[in-house]
């Protein structure tokens, strides 16, 4: 079993907003799988946030996968995280997180496991809690430039021509996801970046 865990703030103010992306990515998951799952749960309350659960077929087999979307806030998730992680039992190596980067460019993807938190309070909140070997899937928002301009930044809502490569992203993690699941990590970054590739910097501005 997996646990998915997309960052974000939980009122529905913040539904667009650029810190919310890991909400929208799992909220994807659930839509794409959700329908053919056997036995999948809805979204309910639970572990201080909102889960689901999905099965995805894989060249191995099925395979379950728990989504999670904390409610404790953006820099409280490890919390949220912790109690499902010891509810389920689930080994912290099979825990992935989805969350928003300000190092990299608006719609670069990129996949890792463990490693420092580079400044993110929710990957911070989450490594206090769960140790850092964990998986993450980073999503580019790109730098406002200053640091004093981070806050306002990613608590505002993707600008309308970001909005496709959010789209694009999205259904494009929901294609490759069996590939994560089958422990083909580097297969998983390729097709992801292959089926949404980051848009050019100069259409960004």
């Amino acid at each position: 079993m997996y646990l998915i865990v997309g960052l974000g703030n939980p009122d529905s103010k913040y539904a667009g907003n650029r810190h919310n992306v890991g909400f929208q990515i799992v909220d994807a998951l659930a839509n794409a799988f959700g329908a053919n799952a056997f036995g999948a749960a809805p979204w309910r309350s639970k572990f201080s946030g909102a889960c689901a659960e999905i099965f995805v077929e894989t060249k191995t087999g099925r395979t379950k996968v728990l989504l999670l979307k904390p409610a404790t806030y953006y820099n409280e998730s490890g919390r949220s995280v912790r109690a499902a992680l010891d509810f389920h039992k689930i080994e912290i190596d099979k825990v992935c997180v989805i969350h928003d980067e300000l190092a990299l460019e608006p719609g670069k993807f990129r996949t890792k496991f463990g490693g420092g938190s580079a400044g993110n309070n929710g990957i911070k909140s989450i490594s206090a809690h769960l140790g850092p070997n964990f998986w993450r899937v980073r999503i580019g928002i790109g730098h406002p430039g200053s640091k004093d301009k981070v806050t306002p930044y990613v608590l505002h809502d993707f600008p309308k021509n970001d909005q496709a490569w959010v789209r694009d992203l999205s259904e494009a993690i929901v294609g490759a996801l069996p590939l994560f699941l089958d422990s083909e990590m580097d297969a998983f970054q390729t097709k992801v970046t292959h089926l949404a590739p980051a848009p050019n910097p100069k259409g960004n501005k």
